[in-house]
C-alpha cells in the first residue's frame, strides 16, 4: 500500500485530473476517438506538472507466478491513481469492473473513470472509485 499518501492528497489530485480532463473536453469537444483524448490528457496533464505513466502494463500474479495477461491502464498517475478513459454513448458495468480490478492489482486507493462523449465532464462524465487501501489511508 501506498503510505505517503493521504485521502487529502488524493483528493486534491482527483480535482487537478477532473480539470485536465474539462480542459481537453472543452478544447477539443466531444465525439472523437478515446485514442485523441488520451493524447490530449497526456498533454494537459504534463502541462499541469503531473506525473503519470501512460498504457501500463499491469502484472498479475497467481501464486507467484506471473500470468500471460494484457491488462493495461490508460494513465497511472503519481504511482497512487488510475484514471481509465473512454469516449462512449454508453458506460457500461465492465468499465467500473475493469477499473476496480487495475486498482486492486497495483494497489491503487484511488481511480476515476472519465467518459468524453458526454455534454458536461462534471457532471456527467467522470466518475470516481476508492478501495480499501483508501479507507486505511489517513485523512491529512
Amino acid at each position: 500500500m501506498k503510505e505517503q499518501f493521504s485521502k487529502k492528497y488524493l483528493d486534491e489530485l482527483t480535482y487537478e485530473i477532473v480539470g485536465a480532463a474539462i480542459e481537453v473536453h472543452k478544447s477539443m469537444g466531444g465525439g472523437l476517438l478515446e485514442s485523441l483524448y488520451h493524447q490530449c490528457m497526456k498533454e494537459e496533464l504534463k502541462i499541469r506538472k503531473i506525473n503519470f505513466s501512460s498504457e501500463l502494463k499491469i502484472p498479475v500474479l497467481y501464486k507467484g507466478k506471473e500470468l500471460n495477461v494484457d491488462f493495461r491502464c490508460d494513465l497511472f498517475v503519481e504511482n497512487c491513481l488510475i484514471v481509465e478513459l473512454k469516449a462512449v454513448n454508453e458506460m457500461h458495468p465492465l468499465f467500473e469492473a475493469q477499473l476496480l480490478t487495475y486498482m486492486k492489482l497495483l494497489k491503487a486507493p484511488k481511480g476515476i473513470l472519465i467518459n468524453f462523449n458526454c455534454t458536461n465532464i462534471f457532471s456527467e462524465g467522470q466518475k470516481t472509485f476508492v478501495n480499501d487501501y483508501f479507507r486505511k489511508l489517513p485523512s491529512i
